[in-house]
């Protein structure tokens, strides 16, 4: 392992006098693309490991959600065009001979997502899955085949992770969290899950913008649409008075009184991609829930990639989670970054690894050096149990 760490100068996010951060929440159409390549991801997992007995190579990080049509008005709505996820990108689809059921496993895994997550969405119906896979390149086939414990990396990329998260990113996530909880979805039963969330903070200013649809089979008028409204606002007001800044609120701010359905949000499904925005792999949510503007990052899409050989992947959760494991060893530090990366052919668990600190007065970079190799090195001698981990799912990736 290559290990280099460095005390940096600059002023932490915090601490600057802008900062921009946004969440596409659950029913984004971006945030759909990605949660539904990384369900497609789980469900090869598992079939692979229960039919050839190990992972197969696979990638399902390229797929573009294709928004459909839908006629709508105050009480009523019908989606005339469905939604359409088209899947293309390679897989295994024979082993020994043997044929696995590929496209079988995407499209359940898809349809099952949906119902779980979007109550508005008929699965198969409203939702459709195309598929367009092929099998991979025989080079990158060859990675899989009796591979040591740890694979090589099945490409050359890299990621970066950060922690602690600034107050104005806590408070950007929980906000979408909040509007798509079960706690806010009994209040308000009227309103989708295609949550958007910008905030600008300017000292200790917070503009937070939110766009969230309204159903329009709950919103009988447009008098009505602008009173729950007003209610929803009230109730965000209501959950983060104690928030640290003063905040300026604004939902759905495209919204003109008097021009009826044409100056309201209104949604059948509750997500935009009815009819209104397409959506696509890795143009949402890196893999702690935020595209924060002031932060590092890659250009890897983690949801979808193989857990196993794909370092796009790994790198980027292992990353933020290397970081938070430092900070909470060191929580002195003011901000702590790691950047992972690795050369196609070589181990997973043995990657470039840098981190950056950001020192409190009175700390040198010797007190934390020693600590940080620990954490660091540690984390990855347990990199096969990690891998488990990801196929299981057990950390987000969007």
């Amino acid at each position: 392992m290559t290990l280099v760490v460095e005390a940096l100068s600059e002023t932490p996010v915090a601490r600057r006098r802008i900062e921009l951060v946004e969440r596409k929440g659950l029913g984004h159409p971006d945030t759909l693309s990605d949660s539904l390549v990384e369900a497609i991801s789980l469900g090869l997992n598992r079939m692979y490991r229960e039919r050839a007995g190990s992972i197969c190579h696979y990638n399902i990080d390229k797929a573009l959600l294709v928004a459909g049509q839908c006629a709508k008005g105050f009480g009523w709505g019908e989606l005339t065009q469905p939604i359409e996820l088209i899947l293309g990108d390679r897989a295994t689809f024979t082993v020994n001979g043997m044929r696995l059921p590929v496209e079988e496993t995407a499209r359940l895994a898809v349809d099952e997502w949906v119902a779980a997550h979007l109550p508005h969405v008929r699965p198969g119906k409203d939702l459709k899955t195309r598929i367009a896979l092929a099998p991979g390149s025989e080079e990158l086939r060859r990675i899989f085949k009796d591979g040591p414990a740890v694979l090589g990396s099945n490409d050359t990329a890299g990621a970066s992770g950060y922690a602690p998260l600034s107050p104005t990113e806590a408070i950007v996530l929980q906000v979408e969290r909040f509007l798509n909880s079960a706690e806010f979805k009994r209040r308000f039963h009227d309103t989708g899950q295609d949550v958007k969330v910008l905030g600008i903070r300017r000292d200790d200013t917070l503009a937070l913008t939110v766009a969230m649809p309204f159903l329009c089979s709950e919103i009988g008028s447009e008098s009505a649409y602008f009173r729950r409204k007003a209610e929803a606002l009230a109730a965000l007001a209501e959950r983060f008075r104690d928030a640290p800044f003063s905040i300026e609120w604004g939902l759905n701010c495209l919204d003109r009184p008097g021009r009826g359905t044409e100056g309201v949000y209104l949604s059948l499904t509750g997500t935009s991609a009815e009819d209104a925005d397409s959506g696509q792999v890795g143009r949402g949510n890196r893999v702690n829930g935020l595209i924060a503007f002031s932060r590092p990052t890659g250009g890897e899409a983690a949801p979808g990639k193989n857990p196993v050989a794909h370092v796009g992947k790994i790198y980027s959760v292992l990353s933020h989670r290397l970081a938070r494991l430092i900070h909470a060893r060191c929580p002195g530090l003011l901000e702590v970054y790691v950047h992972l990366a690795c050369r196609i052919g070589e181990p997973v668990d043995r990657p470039w690894t840098g981190v950056q600190v950001i020192l409190p007065p009175g700390m040198g970079l010797a007190d934390v050096e020693g600590t940080i190799g620990d954490v660091v090195e540690a984390e990855l001698q347990r990199m096969p149990e990690f891998q488990a981990e990801l196929i299981r799912g057990e950390h987000p990736v969007c």
